[in-house]
C-alpha cells in the first residue's frame, strides 16, 4: 500500500461531486481538490444539526459538496486565510450522518470516523478524505479566496466558503465502506 502513495499521480476532484465521480475512489488514493469547499467545525455542525431538526434551511446547499473540518487562524495581510490545518473528524461524528443523508459527498479532516459515519457514507455515497496534520501553513497555500458565509459569531469556527487549487488529501473511507486506518494496520501486521 505504501507504494501506492509514492507512485500515483493525484486524482483531480472538482466539486460539486457526484456518485459517479466518487464511486471509483479507493482508500489510499491521493486526490487534489480544485474548486469550492466549505469549512465547518463542532459548533457550526451543532448549529446545522439544530437547523435540520427545526426544518430550517442550511447556510449552504450541502448536496455534492465537501466540508473541511478546520478552524483557520486569522489571515495575514494580503493572504486569504491563516493557517488551515485539519481538526479531529470524530468530533463531527454525531452530526455527519444527517448531512450525508442530505447529499454531502466529501469531508476532509484528520483521524478515524465512527462505524455509524462509515455506514452512512457507504449507504449514501460519500467519502472521507484525510489531510495531513502538521501541514496547516502548506494547506493554507492551496486557498485562493475565503469568505465567511454563516455563523460569524463563532470566530474561527464560522462557516467559510473556500476556493482552493490543488488541495491535497488522501481517501481514508470510500463508498464501499473501506477504512484506510483498519486496512493499513492489517497490511503492516503481516
Amino acid at each position: 500500500m505504501c507504494g501506492k502513495f509514492l507512485m500515483s499521480s493525484p486524482i483531480k476532484l472538482k466539486p460539486p461531486l457526484t456518485n459517479e465521480i466518487i464511486k471509483p475512489l479507493s482508500i489510499g488514493d491521493i486526490v487534489s481538490i480544485t474548486g469550492i469547499i466549505f469549512t465547518a467545525r463542532d459548533a457550526a455542525h451543532e448549529r446545522m444539526a439544530t437547523a435540520i431538526a427545526n426544518g430550517e434551511v442550511l447556510p449552504f446547499d450541502v448536496r455534492g459538496q465537501i466540508i473541511y473540518f478546520v478552524g483557520p487562524t486569522p489571515a495575514r495581510p494580503g493572504k486569504p486565510i491563516g493557517s488551515a490545518g485539519p481538526t479531529t473528524a470524530s468530533r463531527m461524528d454525531p452530526y455527519s450522518p444527517r448531512l450525508i443523508e442530505r447529499g454531502l459527498k466529501g469531508m476532509v479532516g484528520k483521524g478515524k470516523r465512527s462505524a455509524e459515519v462509515v455506514a452512512a457514507m457507504a449507504r449514501h455515497k460519500c467519502v472521507y478524505l484525510g489531510a495531513v496534520e502538521g501541514t496547516a501553513a502548506l494547506l493554507a497555500q492551496a486557498v485562493v479566496s475565503a469568505e465567511v458565509i454563516a455563523y460569524d459569531d463563532l470566530g474561527p469556527e464560522t462557516i467559510h466558503r473556500l476556493d482552493v487549487v490543488d488541495f491535497p488529501a488522501v481517501v481514508v473511507n470510500d463508498v464501499q465502506g473501506r477504512d484506510l486506518y483498519a486496512e493499513g494496520r492489517a497490511t503492516y501486521r503481516r
